[in-house]
């Protein structure tokens, strides 16, 4: 059993397992419970690969503690770049579409930092759409059920000024490579963006005209070796193209604008 006054024992055993950051992630799992027991049963689970993320039930995004229940994909904070990269392309009372939504982070984040902001949400996954729901819902927008646009109102189509999309654009042959955490408590349809990771990101692009509206634009992430390819795609379904790039965060969007 693990003494909630003794920090060092859980600093202790989070390092032994190799969590790089667990002088932090001790000190918040404390801050979740003064139960010895309820303490231990944390720890062990962490030291076991859940995500930090699931024991607490959030993940911090952009400033913002964003719900994140069991099983479904944890917020990366290299994904705060395509949030900001959406935020500039966005404007008062602007139509905003979070597809792959997962927990909502990205479109919670736009909505959050732009006034009237009409923001819509979906996912094919309930778990995530359940989450989501809490998320989203908090901020006055709406959560859809479906396979990328199938679960879409219709009277969406057209009126759409920021279409982001965090979909999964990791290779199937890389999965293995993950770490665990991500690779055994994330949903694979999360993570898997086919044999070259573009699958999902080639369904949302052809499908994007038809619900932006002029002017508007698509947003998603890839890996940097991805995105000549990636531009392509965006450039084949008559939208124009542009990559941005954040060295630091290691973070690279793709962006396509309809005329």
């Amino acid at each position: 059993m693990i003494d909630p006054r003794a920090p060092a024992d859980v600093v202790s055993r989070l390092r032994a397992a190799g969590c790089v950051f667990a002088e932090d992630e001790a000190r918040l799992l404390l801050e979740a419970t003064t139960a010895a027991a309820d303490l231990t049963a944390l720890v062990d689970r962490r030291v076991g690969g859940e995500p930090l993320e699931h024991l607490l039930g959030w993940a911090e995004f952009r400033g913002r503690r964003i719900a994140v229940d069991p099983g479904v994909f944890v917020p990366r904070r290299r994904t705060g770049f395509l949030a900001e990269q959406a935020v500039g392309l966005a404007r008062t009372r602007a139509v905003v579409l979070d597809l792959c939504c997962g927990s909502g982070a990205v479109g919670v984040a736009v909505a959050a930092a732009l006034p009237e902001v009409e923001l819509h949400a979906g996912d094919v996954d309930p778990a995530a759409v359940a989450c989501a729901r809490r998320n989203v819902g908090a901020v006055g927008g709406r959560v859809y059920q479906g396979d990328l646009f199938d679960g879409l109102p219709a009277d969406l189509r057209g009126r759409v000024d920021v279409l982001v999309a965090n979909v999964p654009y990791v290779p199937s042959g890389e999965i293995a490579w993950m770490p665990p955490e991500a690779r055994d408590h994330e949903p694979r349809r999360a993570l898997d963006g086919g044999p070259d990771g573009l699958d999902v990101a080639r369904r949302v692009i052809a499908g994007a005209p038809g619900w932006l509206a002029a002017g508007g634009s698509l947003l998603f992430e890839t890996s940097e070796d991805q995105a000549p390819a990636a531009l392509a795609l965006v450039r084949a379904a008559g939208l124009l193209p542009r990559v941005a790039v954040d060295d630091e965060l290691g973070a690279t969007v793709v962006i396509g604008t309809r005329s």
